[in-house]
């Protein structure tokens, strides 16, 4: 791809915000829910749904479409509130978050939702499910590509390694693996819960290209991506190093907002009303 220009990446962090600003709106109306990590998030899949992802809002079973996986489920908010500003459903229907007979569950789930790919719940199984995608694909001579988000904790799941050393075995060169690197899980700091490091090394050693970036900043991420697709012996994993809570500087890289909405914070309780109110002023003030 061409380099982005600084209208398009101006255009890109606009919507970025944007949709950290939805997250926090579904999340206050929902009563529960995940914060942090579709905060940490938001830059990532701005830049999969309006740059690289090969999909059609219009046409959700285009079978042509590029298949994205999301393994760590649990950050599904900042999925619902990206493919509802690309146009998949209306933001407005984003407030329905884990409401009873809602389409929009705390976990995707395939038969409700048109767009989204797989239903997810234990942590660990979206690499085997992205690499048995990637290997059929192979084997069909289809030529889209299979991208699979994971958090960092589920590098502790067994079966991420078992899937890790099946895409590698088998070169599948048509898997990117996205890990969001942000150094926490729901009861603490990954690196105290269960040393992860050293991960480049690791996934190295089971056959696979590693890049790193900021995931944050999105012309690298983009710029990480078009290498991955460059790639043609290997699958390709991007750690990207992310904030949780990105653009809330008060609940940034404070583990105990992981699983946390507006309104039940792990100190001062306020109504969620009122610290949703906060906490967009706090995005705005950002910039992020």
């Amino acid at each position: 791809m061409e380099p982005l220009t600084d209208r398009e990446i101006r255009e890109l962090s606009h919507k970025a915000h944007a949709i950290r600003k939805t997250i926090i709106e579904m999340l206050a109306a929902a009563g529960s829910g995940h914060l942090a990590g579709p905060l940490g998030m938001a830059d990532i899949f701005t830049a999969l749904y309006f740059h690289i992802l090969k999909h059609d809002p219009k046409d959700p079973e285009w079978s042509e479409r590029d298949r994205l996986m999301l393994s760590n489920g649990h950050i599904t908010p900042v999925r619902y509130a990206t493919m509802a500003h690309a146009g998949y459903f209306p933001v407005e229907e984003c407030l329905t978050l884990r409401k009873f007979g809602s389409r929009l569950q705390g976990h995707p789930e395939r038969e409700k939702l048109p767009g989204v790919e797989t239903t997810s719940g234990p942590l660990g199984s979206g690499l085997s499910q992205a690499s048995g995608y990637a290997y059929a694909a192979r084997m069909d001579g289809k030529t889209f590509r299979v991208i699979c988000l994971m958090s960092d904790g589920e590098q502790e799941e067994g079966n991420t390694w078992e899937a890790a050393m099946f895409a590698g075995k088998y070169r599948l060169t048509n898997l990117t693996a996205i890990m969001d690197r942000n150094n926490i899980q729901i009861d603490g700091n990954t690196e105290d819960i269960m040393p992860l490091e050293p991960l480049r090394d690791k996934y190295e050693a089971f056959n696979w290209h590693v890049i790193e970036v900021d995931g944050h900043n999105i012309p690298q991420f983009i710029a990480a991506c078009d290498e991955a697709r460059s790639i043609r012996e290997k699958p390709t994993i991007i750690i990207a190093h992310t904030t949780p809570g990105k653009g809330i500087p008060t609940i940034e890289n404070d583990y105990r907002w992981h699983g946390t909405p507006p309104g039940k914070g792990p100190t001062d309780k306020v109504p969620a009303e009122k610290q949703k109110e906060v906490f967009l002023q706090e995005l705005e003030t950002s910039g992020k």
